[in-house]
């Protein structure tokens, strides 16, 4: 199966909502949210702090790989809190049309 990479994050949202729906055990991401949302969140906090150390590092590589890690972590606690992309957007694009109407 080839996956495209334009706009991904919302496939990747899809992958991870199927793998929690129909859990199996080869799956990292349901035994992840069977873990709990307290473990979910540890992994983003983990995940966030390794991206930030990449960066300090200036390690191009390992920046790429623990953003990919923190993007995934933070999809899978958004789905166990039922929070989707689209609202994280609608917030985002909330945010930056009043900054807009505050410039004005």
């Amino acid at each position: 199966m080839t996956i495209s990479t334009d706009n991904f994050l919302p496939t990747l949202e899809s992958i991870i909502a199927e793998r929690l729906e129909n859990p199996s055990r080869e799956s990292y991401t349901a035994s992840l949210a069977a873990s709990g949302t307290k473990r979910v969140a540890q992994k983003v906090g983990e995940e966030a702090v390794e991206l930030a150390l990449a960066s300090v590092a200036g390690d191009r590589e390992e920046v790429l790989n623990e953003a990919a890690d923190l993007v995934y972590h933070l999809l899978v606690l958004l789905k166990v809190q039922d929070v989707s992309l689209e609202d994280v957007t609608n917030v985002l694009s909330e945010r930056h049309t009043s900054a807009e109407r505050l410039d004005q």
